[in-house]
């Protein structure tokens, strides 16, 4: 089931075109991974599906995006609802400078979610479905600022969660990371995506092997090829995929 649709988008930055005429079908409960070459728009596409790219001034939209066949761009569209419902985690950690339990609490609060639960079920239910109630459970009241990287990311990651989304797009969650603190990360994806529709771009092509579904390329502004990742990787339809995930140019 589709729970995203992409009808002939079109982006630009004042006039300068970032995004050309892309469509694509993102599946319900899945891993989606975008990939690429730097300056392909693939993050500046990963925006355009919570409406992140309003907060930039002189940007303009053209063609339609569907969330549960709503169009987000109609006018009057709840944008603060749009993006609680479709959360986004950025490459590197920007936990508040608050304690780890206000962090998580701050969206409930802010949009006044803990009315069938209390905030501290609704921050243990969010650490835990972050991989990092264990870790915290006993300093909730400790900076967020005091976690290690990956625990700041993952952290980041229960903030989404506790505004209740239905989308979690990643702009290269772990790239910031070490390699075991990414494999926490990847693995944490893993689970999320039995409850969440999950987007990510990544530049590391292992990576989009190894947690996605479904992968997009894109290049120079374009969507060159998206299909299943066996397929992408293994029998890529277009000569452009092929030659860069063989490292022949990007």
């Amino acid at each position: 089931m589709d729970k995203i649709v992409v009808e002939h988008l079109d982006f630009y930055y004042g006039s300068k075109q970032a995004l050309y005429d892309v469509s694509i079908r993102i599946q319900e409960r899945l891993i989606t991974a975008l990939i690429g070459p730097s300056g392909c728009g693939k993050s500046t596409f990963l925006r355009c599906l919570n409406r992140m790219n309003d907060t930039i001034p002189g940007t303009r939209v053209e063609g339609r995006v569907w969330l549960d066949g709503e169009d987000i761009y109609r006018p009057g569209m709840d944008v603060v609802d749009l993006r609680r419902r479709v959360g986004m985690v950025f490459q590197r950690p920007n936990p508040f400078p608050q304690s780890i339990y206000d962090n998580v609490a701050f969206g409930p609060r802010i949009l006044g979610l803990d009315g069938h639960l209390s905030l501290d079920d609704i921050v243990e239910q969010s650490l835990r479905g972050a991989a990092l109630w264990d870790e915290v459970k006993d300093r909730l009241r400790a900076p967020a600022l005091s976690l290690s990287g990956g625990q700041q990311q993952r952290l980041c990651i229960a903030r989404v969660l506790a505004v209740e989304p239905e989308v979690i797009l990643m702009d290269e969650p772990a790239s910031a990371l070490d390699p075991i603190a990414t494999l926490k990360i990847e693995d944490l994806m893993q689970e999320l995506k039995t409850k969440y529709t999950i987007i990510i771009v990544t530049h590391n092509m292992q990576q989009a092997a190894r947690v996605s579904d479904k992968t997009g390329l894109f290049w120079l502004g374009e969507l060159v090829e998206y299909d299943d990742t066996s397929k992408i990787f293994t029998r890529p339809a277009q000569q452009r995929t092929e030659d860069y995930i063989t490292g022949r140019f990007g």
